[in-house]
């Protein structure tokens, strides 16, 4: 089986850490990696033994799979560009600025028979792939993400930047059309949303509460699912799982036990995994978990979310 020829374009904090998973995958070669700054590229690429490249398009039609891990305005371009050339896709989140450059990168990769996947990482903790929902669906969900601030991801508001993820999640668990959004938000320490707090109310009668801030003294990453019977707990950070069901027992004449469950997964590599998904579904001709629809979908609704508390 040959290998898959890859790159990275953008090793900042995140993309040199692609750079590491594409280079110790042995059905992947490593082809070079990308970045404006050239003594951060150098770096990365000695540390994988591949080149280092300022221009990303010296790349194109040499790669069969690349990662975008450039900022959020160039996600469209790069993609684009990688994708008309015949490469696959995998751009970090959010998927593009605007619904209408997503809608032409999932075009241009359906059209192309091309993978276009999305960097949504959360998707890949094992807390989560742990969840079983097949036979019960939520009736309320309630999530928060809550974490210090950090200046490098202070270019898009916490929506953007922290909410996207449970917003991600939250419309993969539900599978409804989103019927109405509430949401109201802070300003803290930048000038633009730093707390906010979003509900959203589907058509299949589902409600889900979702809470971000980047104005937070503690990490706390938690979302908890109520359904008629049972209420499920996901700690991400801590990569929890947790389960109570009614019983056969009673607790109290006419009230049913609680039954409770739970799972301690271990120390994982989600970005690891998340990037052998990546290139198993381009050997296979597989959807990706995180398909470039599902990205344009979180993306919808979030810049929604942010529209309302702009307004």
């Amino acid at each position: 089986m040959s290998k898959l020829r890859c790159a990275v374009v953008g090793v900042g904090y995140l993309g040199k850490f692609h750079a590491q998973k594409y280079a110790a995958l042995p059905d992947c070669e490593l082809v070079a990696v990308v970045d404006s700054n050239p003594e951060a590229a150098k770096a990365v690429a000695e540390q994988n033994h591949t080149r280092a490249l300022s221009d990303y398009k010296e790349l194109l039609g040499q790669v069969d799979a690349v990662s975008i891990v450039v900022p959020t305005t160039l996600h469209f371009q790069v993609a684009k560009d990688f994708l008309e050339a015949g490469a696959h896709v995998l751009v970090e989140k959010p998927i593009t600025v605007t619904v209408d450059e997503a809608d032409e990168l999932i075009r241009i990769a359906r059209e192309r028979g091309l993978r276009l996947m999305v960097g949504h990482l959360e998707r890949f903790n094992a807390a989560l792939l742990g969840l079983d929902l097949t036979h019960d669906k939520p009736l309320f969900i309630e999530s928060h993400r809550l974490a210090p601030f950090n200046p490098r991801a202070n270019d898009v508001s916490v929506v953007l930047d922290l909410m996207i993820h449970d917003i991600d999640i939250i419309l993969d668990i539900v599978d409804s059309e989103v019927e109405r959004i509430d949401a109201k938000g802070v300003t803290v320490l930048t000038n633009d949303t730093d707390i906010a707090n979003a509900r959203i109310t589907f058509k299949s009668g589902c409600v889900a509460n979702v809470t971000a801030s980047r104005a937070s003294l503690k990490v706390e990453r938690k979302m908890r699912m109520f359904m008629p019977n049972a209420y499920v707990s996901v700690d991400f950070q801590n990569r929890v799982l947790a389960k109570h069901r009614k019983g056969e027992k009673e607790m109290f004449p006419g009230v049913p036990e609680i039954v409770s469950e739970e799972s301690v997964f271990e120390s994982g590599d989600a970005l690891m995994e998340e990037i052998r998904h990546f290139t198993a579904c381009i050997r296979d001709g597989a959807e990706p978990l995180v398909s470039g629809w599902a990205g344009r979908r979180a993306l919808a609704t979030a810049i929604e979310i942010t529209r309302l508390l702009k307004a």
